[in-house]
C-alpha cells in the first residue's frame, strides 16, 4: 500500500500559540513520523520560516483585530488553489470551520477525496462576543453550520463539544476523538524543579498553584484571581504562577495588583520551551483551569502527565472524566466555591499529590496514542470511500 498524503488544514499555526495550533503541530509530527506524508496548510505570517519534519504550505493572509491576534487566510487565491490541487491529497482534515473549510471546498474535486472536520472550539461563544449586530451574527452562525455540514465526517474532542454542536443547530452524527499531550509521562527532574523554586523563592510550607494559557478574560482568569484572593484571606500559604500572554495581560496584572496579590501571584510571560514548561507543571501542587470556554483543555492532560491535579468547573468540557477528589477537584463557577474546594484540597500536604498520581494514571493520554487512533480512522474512511460514512450530517441522531 502506498504511503498516504494527508492535508491538515487550520486557520492558526505557530508562531500563533493556541490549543488547536498545537494540536495540528502534534498531529503532523506524529503522522509524518509513524504513518503518512503530511502537509499542514495554514495562513502566512511575515518573516516566519518553518523548520518541521513535515511540509508546511502557507498562503496569503491579512491581520485580524489585534485583540484576536490571528491572521485570516485568503481561500480564493487562484495561485493557492492551483498549487494545492497539484498536491493530490488522499484525505483532508480541517481543524477550523472558516477559511480552512472554504479553501478545502475550493480544491476538493476531480477526484473528490474524503474530508474530516474536528470541532475543537465553542465558536458560537466567539461569534456572540465578537459580532455585535444580530443579523451579521446569524450570517456567521449559518456560515459556520454549513461548513460543518459539508464534510464527510465530524469529530469532536469531548462529549461536551458535541453538545455545543447541537446548540448551533447541527443534527448529524459525530465521533469523539480525544486530544493528547506531547509531554512524556512523569515529573521533570527534581534538581530542575528545585532550581525553579529557588529562582522564585518558593518556601517549603507554600502550596504552588499554576495557570497556563492565553491571558484573556474569557479564560476565566478573573475567577482564578478572585479565588486566590479568598484563599489568601483564609490564611493559606501559597504561590501562584500565571504562564502565558495575551491581549488582556496588562489588565489582568492590574487586577491582580488591585487585589493586593503582588507577593502571591507571579506573571511569567509565555514559556515556549516545552521542557521548561514541564518544570512549572512539576513544581505545582494544583493546576487552576476553571475555563468554561475550552472544549478539551489539553493543558489538563499536560498537568496530569506531571502528576499535577487540576481544579475545574463542574460540568465544563475540561472536567469530562474527572472524578472529585480522585483524579481532580471540581467546583461551581464562582470564587466562593472554588476557594472552598481549593482550601479543602490543601488541608493535607499529601492530598494534592495523591490525586495527582491518580490523574497521571487515569487522565493522561499521549499524542502518540491519540494520533494513532486518528490515523486508524483515516484508513477506515478510505477503505469505505466513496461509500456512506456514519459520522456526518447525513446521519441524523
Amino acid at each position: 500500500m502506498k504511503r498516504l498524503h494527508v492535508g491538515e488544514f487550520n486557520d492558526s499555526f505557530p508562531p500563533t500559540i493556541d490549543g488547536v495550533a498545537q494540536t495540528v503541530k502534534n498531529y503532523a509530527t506524529i503522522l509524518q513520523k509513524n504513518h503518512c506524508d503530511v502537509t499542514v496548510v495554514t495562513p502566512s505570517y511575515k518573516g516566519v520560516v518553518d523548520h518541521y519534519p513535515f511540509d508546511v504550505f502557507r498562503y496569503h493572509s491579512i491581520p485580524l483585530d489585534k485583540r484576536i491576534g490571528y491572521r485570516a487566510g485568503n481561500p480564493f487565491s487562484p495561485d493557492t488553489l492551483l498549487k494545492l490541487r497539484a498536491r493530490h491529497f488522499d484525505l483532508m482534515h480541517i481543524h477550523a470551520p472558516f477559511a480552512s473549510s472554504v479553501l478545502v471546498k475550493n480544491i476538493n474535486f476531480h477526484p473528490r477525496v474524503p474530508v474530516v472536520l474536528t470541532y475543537h472550539t465553542m465558536f458560537d461563544i466567539d461569534i456572540k462576543k465578537r459580532v455585535r449586530l444580530p443579523e451579521f451574527r446569524k450570517i456567521a452562525m449559518r456560515f459556520l453550520l454549513e461548513n460543518i455540514k459539508a464534510v464527510d465526517e465530524v469529530w469532536v474532542v469531548t462529549k461536551g463539544c458535541g453538545e455545543a454542536l447541537r446548540r448551533i443547530g447541527y443534527r448529524g452524527g459525530y465521533r469523539v476523538m480525544e486530544n493528547g499531550t506531547d509531554f512524556a509521562f512523569g515529573k521533570a527532574e527534581e534538581d530542575r524543579v528545585e532550581s525553579l523554586r529557588q529562582k522564585y523563592g518558593v518556601k517549603d510550607d507554600e502550596f504552588v498553584f499554576l495557570f497556563v494559557g492565553r491571558m484573556m478574560w474569557y479564560k476565566n482568569v478573573r475567577l482564578i484571581l478572585d479565588t486566590l484572593s479568598r484563599a489568601k484571606k483564609a490564611g493559606l500559604p501559597f504561590r501562584a504562577f500565571m504562564v502565558g500572554d495575551g491581549y488582556d495581560a496588562p489588565d489582568i496584572r492590574a487586577y491582580s495588583e488591585a487585589l493586593g496579590m503582588q507577593e502571591q501571584v507571579t506573571f511569567t510571560g509565555p514559556v515556549y520551551d516545552r521542557e521548561k514548561l514541564r518544570v512549572y507543571y512539576s513544581m505545582a501542587d494544583i493546576f487552576l483551569f476553571p475555563s468554561t470556554y475550552d472544549t478539551s483543555g489539553i493543558v489538563v492532560k499536560e498537568a496530569a502527565a506531571c502528576e499535577c491535579p487540576a481544579l475545574l468547573v463542574r460540568g465544563s468540557c475540561a472536567s469530562e472524566g474527572i472524578e472529585q477528589d480522585f483524579t481532580g477537584f471540581l467546583a461551581e463557577e464562582n470564587a466562593d466555591d472554588c476557594a472552598r474546594v481549593l482550601l479543602d484540597a490543601c488541608q493535607s500536604r499529601d492530598n494534592p499529590g495523591r490525586v495527582g498520581r491518580n490523574a497521571g494514571e487515569h487522565i493522561y493520554l499521549s499524542w502518540d496514542t491519540a494520533v494513532d487512533r486518528a490515523y486508524q480512522r483515516y484508513t477506515e474512511i478510505l477503505q469505505k470511500w466513496p461509500g456512506p460514512l456514519p459520522y456526518n450530517a447525513k446521519k441524523i441522531r
